[in-house]
């Protein structure tokens, strides 16, 4: 079953058709799923469960974080009901009041003794033997969601309380708000529960408040981005833009005007770039942690609105997240049992982390927070526009290169995809999981990664195995270093197994050099090795295999392997890998449930060794990918671009010197690798 909406308006949204009416529409739809598997209204928010093995909880699992799933699911699918409350207070769904319910298990909630009790971060410290003094727990991060909630339906339940039971709610807060905390995003929901009892006459230590907020601001590194932790992510978007929003509106504007200031500033310097991170069709890219969130990534949008000089566009913001919402919405493997999937698209089990339980998807409706701005908010009175994309040439390439969080997004007019790549990442050499998420070497919304598909093999990765000793596995970089854009071509830098204990030349690397052409991105890397032989693959992104058509094709001396097929919902898709200079052969291989689209997939790789521990070897590995959204064939030109690679040396290996790339569209592209160890940034 996929989601239709009744109601659409294609002259208010040409693009889209949907208006405020088709998202309360969505919005009942999410919770209607959520409802069927609610028989009472004394039954927590406890969905339905078809993995154990990688989410939370197990079998074992200590009293809190079986507290903690039956909070998550409360909290989170109030995200989806609260404005509806708010817009329906008679809402029933599966026979059930809705409004009614959330007021009741709110208290539930927080209340010692009652079944569905979460317990506060008190009774969790008494719990935990652990000896950890700065351990913190997942309730806090609901914490926030609930007081976000309360907020926006604060006339149907909030306000109805006595004054005896506001006052339960307020301790049971007062005790997350004032307790540990992660030092990154998670100190916003320490911020928004003091920000809500400060905003209802409870009080809080503002010390306590003032130290979270400066350090949130700290975490800036312009572009509108925040570093949380060691990466960059949506986590800077729905976290950290969308919460400041709230905060500065309960809080920031009357307490800590300064703050306020720099976080509505740095909500504006986001809305210039943006929307540049989705396609055409308003697709969300699958990239970096909880993926399972998918369109949450649009709720920048709305908190932009919430400031008080917003500066985005309204049209095309509606656009982007109708499109998104769509994107998952329309997929008739998005739902189990009425319940968004743990995965991407369907059930993906490499996107799902540990952190998460069967309820945490539902974290995505963040985006539905938008329907807290009134019915005449020009967010929803405002002509849909397609910003960027109306205003592309045919076959131009936009790119967008930000330094502070090392992202370089590429707007495709020639395909309507959005190809984006990213540095500053390092992960543990064995955290697959993190180097999946933060280390492919482009992320495109229409070909979202894919895990292993054989061993030795990654799509957009690199992959090496050293030869000279036996029971050698083959790895994967786990370090990207940034440079940034130089003369239309972006620098980078990986690294296979980086330590920080170690010196970095005693571990192989590869400097990254990729530009963008009509349909896709070139890559002339040059391979930095300490150690041989050994054999170096490169995979193209995951192909959808429901029935594909396989052509392999040579020119003047390179060779191609092109895909044509579609994908689970039936959409063409088609792809084409091009091996140039350094690379010895093109291969596939088919693999099963390594693809967050469909069960069977397909991964074009190159494939090359090197075999003298000082030789003097081809050092460049010229190759591209491009691909398209129908089976029309992409001319020889297109699959064979370049005309002519130039090298320095005298031996064209590329050790040393610029490499010159001449396309047959005339233009060309230097390739020069010398300097940029003065200016590499994690």
């Amino acid at each position: 079953m996929t989601f239709e909406p009744k109601t659409t308006d294609y002259k208010l949204s040409p693009y889209t058709g949907l208006t405020r009416q088709s998202w309360i529409e969505a919005a009942e739809y999410l919770l209607g799923g959520v409802f069927n598997n609610i028989q009472n209204i004394e039954d927590p928010v406890v969905m339905p469960r078809y993995e154990t093995e990688v989410t939370y909880p197990s079998k074992d699992a200590p009293q809190w974080r079986i507290k903690a799933e039956i909070f998550e699911g409360l909290c989170r699918s109030f995200f989806i009901s609260a404005p509806l409350i708010h817009i329906e207070p008679d809402l029933e769904l599966n026979g059930i009041n809705i409004r009614e319910y959330y007021k009741k298990q709110v208290l539930y909630a927080v209340t010692p003794g009652e079944a569905n009790y979460v317990l506060n971060y008190s009774d969790m410290r008494a719990l935990d033997k652990s000896g950890n003094t700065t351990a913190v727990y997942q309730q806090t991060v609901e914490t926030a969601a609930l007081v976000i909630c309360l907020w926006l339906c604060h006339e149907e339940i909030w306000d109805t309380y006595t004054k005896e039971e506001k006052d339960r709610i307020a301790a049971f807060l007062t005790d997350f708000a004032h307790s540990n905390t992660v030092p990154q995003n998670w100190r916003l929901f320490n911020m928004l529960d003091m920000a809500f009892l400060h905003m209802n006459g409870y009080p809080i230590d503002e010390d306590i408040m003032r130290d979270h907020a400066q350090n949130i601001l700290h975490y800036y590194v312009g572009d509108g981005w925040y570093r949380d932790g060691q990466s960059f992510d949506y986590y800077s978007c729905w976290a950290f833009n969308m919460y400041t929003a709230i905060w500065n509106n309960w809080y920031g504007y009357e307490k800590e005007p300064y703050i306020a200031q720099k976080f509505e500033e740095n909500s504006n310097e986001l809305m210039k770039t943006y929307s540049l991170f989705f396609d055409r069709d308003g697709f969300t890219n699958m990239w970096g942690r909880s993926g399972i969130y998918r369109n949450a990534s649009t709720s920048p949008f709305d908190a932009n609105f919430m400031m008080r000089k917003s500066t985005m566009d309204p049209g095309l913001a509606r656009r982007i997240c109708s499109g998104s919402l769509m994107q998952f919405l329309q997929r008739d493997d998005f739902l189990w049992n009425g319940v968004p999937t743990l995965g991407f698209y369907g059930p993906f089990i490499p996107l799902v982390q540990g952190y998460s339980c069967a309820e945490s998807p539902m974290w995505l409706a963040k985006a539905l927070l938008c329907l807290h701005l009134p019915e005449d908010h020009p967010f929803w009175t405002a002509k849909e526009n397609n910003g960027t994309w109306e205003e592309l040439r045919p076959k131009e390439t936009k790119v967008t290169t930000l330094d502070g969080p090392a992202l370089c997004m590429a707007n495709h007019q020639a395909n309507g995809i959005t190809e984006l790549r990213t540095g500053k990442m390092v992960k543990d050499k064995s955290d697959s999981h993190g180097i999946w998420n933060y280390g492919k070497l482009v992320f495109n919304t229409k070909f979202p990664w894919e895990s292993t598909p054989a061993e030795g093999v990654e799509s957009q990765q690199y992959v090496l195995q050293y030869m000279d000793s036996e029971g050698e596995k083959p790895i994967t970089p786990n370090t990207t270093f940034w440079h940034g854009e130089k003369d239309n071509v972006l620098y980078r830098r990986q690294f296979w197994e980086y330590e920080p204990q170690t010196e970095t030349h005693w571990r192989t690397a590869i400097d990254l050099a990729d530009f963008t052409v009509p349909y896709g991105i070139i890559r002339a890397d040059k391979i930095r090795m300490f150690r041989r032989p050994l054999r170096l693959t490169l995979g193209s992104f995951g192909f959808p295999d429901n029935g594909t058509e396989v052509i392999t094709r040579e020119k003047d001396g390179y060779k191609a392997i092109i895909l044509k097929g579609c994908d689970h919902t039936g959409k063409e898709k088609q792809l084409a890998f091009t091996i140039m200079d350094g690379w010895n052969d093109i291969k596939l291989v088919k693999s099963t449930d390594t693809n967050p689209d469909s069960k069977n997939s397909i991964v074009v790789y190159a494939e090359t060794t090197r075999t003298k521990q000082y030789g003097y070897e081809p050092y460049f590995l010229i190759s591209q990918t491009i691909t398209k959204e129908d089976l029309s064939d992409f001319t020889d030109e297109e699959i064979f671009p370049v005309k002519e690679i130039t090298y320095t040396d005298k031996e064209k290996c590329g050790g040393y010197g610029p490499v010159t790339i001449t396309l047959k569209n005339g233009e060309t592209r230097i390739i020069d690798f010398y300097g940029i160890e003065s200016c590499l940034q994690l």
